[in-house]
């Protein structure tokens, strides 16, 4: 049996090389496992709680789309989807709303981390805070619990919303479980040897450090520039380095096979010039993205095969969304009033029954109908449907005083008072339309116990 992996990527920037070394790559990698069912989608529900620039959100949309396709991902084999696409998920993230504790939102690291800078300026406690801040914890639930997903990758800082995500599952499992379990506890995944690259300062690399080497964007001199802008120390050329020492090394590393890396260190610690090292920098990561690039920039140009990619993954995601949620619905109480009418209707025991129709030479019938939907008999035509209705109220009223008679060695007819007032359906055999004539007999029978 496989593995549910769910990953979300939060649509507010354009990916640069740490999201690709960090996150995107090994996710990708991860989902190409056979015993993987890998889902991936784009937050964008989330973005709207950090930003609340409508152009940015679109464009993030479209390039995360385009990095994770260019990447690798292959969207026939993982279910890649928006999460704006599946309305299932903000109406479960209501279900569960429902049930979740505020005292346990207050306890959530983001939203105790606005309290404490609002307490530090002198403001409002609450000042700033939105519900989506708050109750942030609880869609993140909605969007791993839709899908049941067994295990989700996730930073350090994320921990504490998957736990919240279990506390959130069992609370919903105890009030409308009822002898089963809606909802698995999903695992965090936390990699502790998951690369974490340098930026240009040294620092993490980070969007909100400004330090970051871009992925796709910008192309070549795009990224020759940043490494360009990589901070080194003062040694000259021919001046031995110190390679542990250097931003450039871990980046190397990241793109490098050994033998390159063993080289890059011997020929550091034997006085490289740190411009021949930032080229050689740009050559290991182009060997790799450059390609990617490529694809990623045809991507963008044709944002039709992104939205194609899109949808194939929100049709596979609601495939699974739309009667889970029906189950959902039915669990806590909200049943549609007519399939609620129609199983009331269906408990009862069905019974035979006659029944009027019209032809299109405007001359009404009635037929005999078992408890299964069989056509028993039809009668002759008549041109007054009030005729027909006095009809079968009286034929209801004598059943039992009809006679089912043969009609040589394939029909039969039905009879009261010597008047013919149906006919039977033609059959293949005899002995087929002795057993037919049985039907009609105990479908007349019904009638009379009605």
């Amino acid at each position: 049996m496989k593995t549910r992996v769910l990953t979300g990527i939060t649509t507010t920037g354009t990916p640069h090389l740490g999201n690709y070394v960090g996150a995107i790559r090994p996710a990708i990698r991860a989902s190409q496992d056979p015993n993987n069912e890998a889902f991936f989608f784009l937050a964008d529900y989330h973005a709207l709680i950090k930003c609340d620039d409508p152009d940015r959100i679109a464009r993030s949309r479209l390039e995360i789309a385009a990095t994770w396709l260019a990447a690798g991902l292959d969207p026939q084999k993982v279910v890649f989807y928006r999460q704006s696409d599946i309305p299932e998920i903000p109406e479960l993230c209501w279900l569960l709303t429902c049930v979740t504790a505020k005292g346990l939102m207050n306890r959530a690291h983001a939203y105790k981390a606005a309290v404490d800078q609002n307490r530090e300026q002198g403001l409002d406690e609450d000042d700033g805070v939105t519900m989506g801040l708050f109750s942030y914890p609880v869609l993140m639930a909605a969007d791993i619990l839709m899908f049941n997903a067994q295990k989700v990758p996730v930073g350090r800082d994320q921990v504490q919303h998957l736990e919240m995500a279990r506390d959130i599952a069992q609370r919903f499992n105890h009030l409308y479980g009822k002898g089963q379990s809606w909802f698995v506890l999903p695992e965090a995944v936390v990699d502790e040897e998951v690369a974490t690259l340098p930026g240009l300062d040294g620092r993490k690399m980070s969007k909100s450090y400004n330090n970051t080497i871009p992925l796709f964007e910008g192309g070549l001199k795009s990224l020759q520039a940043a490494v360009a802008r990589i901070v080194t120390d003062s040694k000259l050329p021919g001046e031995p380095k110190d390679p542990e020492s250097t931003h450039l090394l871990p980046i190397y590393r990241a793109f490098a096979s050994a033998d390159q890396v063993q080289s890059f260190v011997e020929d550091l610690k034997a006085g490289l010039a740190w411009g021949e090292a930032k080229q050689r920098l740009v050559y290991v990561i182009e060997e790799e993205l450059g390609p990617k690039r490529e694809t990623y920039a045809r991507l963008m140009a044709n944002p039709d095969d992104i939205e194609d990619a899109l949808a194939l993954g929100a049709r596979k995601a609601r495939e699974l969304a739309r009667p889970f949620m029906e189950q959902l619905r039915e669990a806590v109480g909200l049943r549609n009033t007519v399939k609620v009418s129609k199983q009331s209707k269906a408990a009862k025991k069905k019974t035979a029954r006659m029944l009027s129709f019209r032809l299109s030479d405007d001359t009404f019938r009635f037929k005999l109908v078992s408890a299964t939907g069989q056509e028993l008999a039809i009668s002759e035509p008549h041109a007054d449907p009030k005729q027909v209705g006095a009809i079968i109220r009286n034929l209801q009223e004598r059943a039992s005083d009809i006679v089912i008679e043969p009609v040589g060695e394939l029909n039969y007819r039905l009879v009261l008072a010597g008047e013919k007032i149906a006919q039977g359906a033609e059959c293949e055999s005899s002995q087929a339309r002795d057993e037919l004539m049985k039907q009609v007999r105990q479908a007349l029978d019904e009638l009379v116990q009605e």
